[in-house]
């Protein structure tokens, strides 16, 4: 199986020892607390999951810097999106060096980790922004990504971090979420060597069925992990629930059996456009995949990107060798009317926009909100039924 990046073996952060699990959760109601912001507290749960691997806790100033500006730790680990946990009020935690960090996604604000501080260092103005502007590309405050990074406060607690809840996400989603651990250890079970990955924060309509099933035979992969994302979106985007009732009704209906698996990871949504795909790259080869479908707009938001920035970012700016894992390169995939099947767009010789089924999302919504189902070369209609009773249910 793929080596995780950055170590031999996956060090996930969670505390699994019982007796050592129950001594810390014991210890921590004793100690000064963090109230974490969202991003921060995913941050943790993507530590704790292994997905995050080799990294011990949140980056300091110095590396965060250097992560936004090289894409790597000051001791050179291939790094793309800084690992931090700011906020911007540290009075209750001043002069202590272990903390309990609570989660805010929780009612009660349960214990999520114990940590060692290292640091607590005031990030100035302009530090933020120079991390916002590389990260995102952008410092337009109406993109979500930058608008979450800028307003998390100037305080940067850095320092390793012992995992003691995955919040809100096994409880919520127990049937999808799942560890870097246990996808490894699935697809151990499986004994599936060529493993393909799929990233969504959306329901998957039949280009995407066809481009996970293109991905598969063009790479001869034993099978495919369908990975979505479970954490926050920005306002409109369909929430988890309904997105892992579409997926799972897809795969149940239209794939062979044993072919896919349908999970979850913990994380908020960046929206970063390249640099979350090359994140996307790394949480995906710490899981155990070989490839990871980059699409067109990958991770991307609004018109802040190229539609192809996602993958030349792997050529321009990630150095050879420093992952394992590689990248299937995909086109904008449409229904051809000519060939009657779905097909990667720059693929089809003698087509015209018009030979392609082309609907674009604010067209979707609107007819999946008056209860009209998209054409089936669109949508499959299992696929379509349930996104038809979400969309009429919200506007009851």
């Amino acid at each position: 199986m793929i080596k995780p990046h950055g170590s031999d073996t996956l060090k996930p952060l969670f505390v699994y020892d019982s007796e050592q699990h129950h001594a810390l959760i014991k210890e921590a109601e004793t100690l000064p607390s963090l109230l974490l912001n969202s991003a921060a507290a995913a941050n943790a749960v993507m530590l704790g999951a292994g997905y995050f691997n080799p990294l011990q806790g949140y980056m300091n100033l110095d590396d965060a810097l250097s992560v936004a500006s090289d894409m790597k730790t000051k001791d050179g680990l291939f790094w793309p999106v800084p690992i931090i946990n700011m906020t911007s009020d540290t009075s209750g935690i001043a002069g202590h060096s272990r903390i309990a960090l609570r989660d805010p996604n929780v009612e009660g604000n349960p214990v999520l980790a114990v940590m060692d501080v290292d640091a607590i260092e005031d990030v100035s103005d302009d530090q933020i922004k120079t991390m916002a502007e590389q990260i995102f590309g952008t410092l337009d405050p109406e993109h979500p990504g930058v608008a979450t990074f800028t307003s998390q406060g100037n305080k940067l607690v850095s320092g390793r971090i012992q995992v003691l809840s995955f919040s809100y996400f096994q409880a919520d989603f127990p049937d999808t979420f799942r560890t870097a651990v246990e996808i490894r250890n699935e697809i151990a079970e499986r004994g599936w060597e060529k493993v393909v990955a799929f990233q969504t924060r959306n329901p998957m309509h039949r280009a995407h069925e066809e481009l996970c099933r293109m991905a598969m035979e063009r790479l001869g992969a034993d099978g495919i992990v369908i990975h979505m994302l479970l954490g926050k979106l920005k306002k409109g985007d369909i929430p988890a629930p309904v997105r892992d009732a579409c997926i799972r009704k897809m795969v149940e209906v239209y794939f062979p059996k044993n072919t896919v698996m349908v999970t979850g990871y913990g994380f908020d949504m960046l929206y970063a456009g390249p640099r979350e795909a090359v994140l996307h790259a790394v949480f995906r080869q710490n899981m155990g995949a070989t490839h990871l479908i980059v699409g067109r707009d990958h991770a991307g938001v609004g018109d802040y990107y190229g539609a192809f920035d996602a993958q030349t970012i792997f050529d321009e700016k990630v150095p050879a060798g420093a992952l394992d894992i590689e990248i299937f390169r995909a086109d904008h995939t449409a229904y051809s009317k000519k060939l009657d099947r779905v097909v990667m767009m720059n693929e089809a010789a003698d087509h015209e926009k018009d030979d392609f089924v082309l609907l674009s999302g604010t067209k979707v919504r609107e007819m999946l909100g008056n209860g009209i189902a998209p054409p089936p070369e669109f949508s499959r209609p299992e696929v379509a039924q349930i996104l038809m009773d979400y969309y009429q249910s919200t506007q009851e």
